[in-house]
């Protein structure tokens, strides 16, 4: 019974006039707790929490920047696995998840380089360094700002999407370099500060903040994506049927 409703589940969500319509309401949820979520943590980072005792108020810039960084990993992982879904079961609705992922992904990549630059600065003296982790971050704005031309330079939107998965899938390999970075090479960043296995060395004070940061970073990821997938999914199915009657209806 729990396996063929799950499977149920599946179907609907691949059927683009139900995604359509039931996303509107996501959306609107995600973009709701999201934004309620960064405030308030981004309120407790800037006013309620005290200074670093190393760092000072500089620090602070970690609000923004990891969940950022984080972001910035998930976005590209998950455009891999929806790549490959694509690839195997030819599903429009992971097509479109992966290239109306792509643009968001590089915005918070684009944001936890600078950001990342704002903090360098006063902490080694200078704005950017060839170090490990900031260079393969670097390239993989770069996968991400490749998946978006490629899209935008193959006509047919079905061939664009294969051609970009394969890229997505081959550029994943950058995660993991990224994360590892630090571990694998000696560089002037930092290591992790939250492990999920090994504790952190943050303060709770310090790190309730953050992790709601980065919750609400990820929920407003979940709502620009899925605004763009709607867009996507419209300008692709224009022609169809059920689209012509919702405008109808609509009107």
């Amino acid at each position: 019974m729990i396996r063929r409703s799950l499977m149920l589940s599946v179907h609907r969500l691949g059927s683009l006039p139900y995604f359509y319509r039931a996303s509107a309401g996501w959306a609107r949820g995600l973009a709701i707790a999201g934004s309620v979520l960064v405030v308030y943590a981004l309120y407790q980072a800037l006013v309620v929490v005290p200074p670093d005792y190393q760092q000072g108020d500089v620090y602070r810039i970690i609000y923004i920047h990891v969940p950022s960084a984080w972001l910035s990993l998930l976005g590209y992982t998950t455009m891999a696995v929806a790549g490959a879904i694509a690839l195997v079961w030819r599903l429009k609705i992971a097509e479109i998840y992966l290239v109306a992922a792509a643009p968001v992904g590089a915005s918070f990549t684009m944001l936890a380089l600078v950001t990342g630059a704002l903090w360098g600065e006063p902490t080694w003296g200078a704005w950017w360094v060839w170090d490990a982790r900031l260079t393969s971050e670097l390239i993989l704005l770069f996968l991400y700002i490749g998946v978006i031309a490629l899209n935008g330079a193959i006509e047919s939107p079905r061939h664009a999407a294969r051609v970009c998965a394969l890229l997505s899938i081959v550029g994943v390999l950058d995660v993991p370099v990224i994360h590892y970075s630090v571990v694998w090479w000696t560089t002037l960043h930092q290591g992790a500060t939250v492990r999920p296995l090994g504790g952190t060395t943050m303060p709770g004070e310090m790190l309730l903040p953050l992790l709601i940061s980065a919750l609400g970073f990820t929920l407003l990821f979940a709502w620009l994506t899925l605004s763009r997938m709607r867009v996507e999914l419209l300008w692709r199915e224009r022609r169809s049927r059920w689209v012509a009657r919702m405008l109808a209806t609509d009107e």
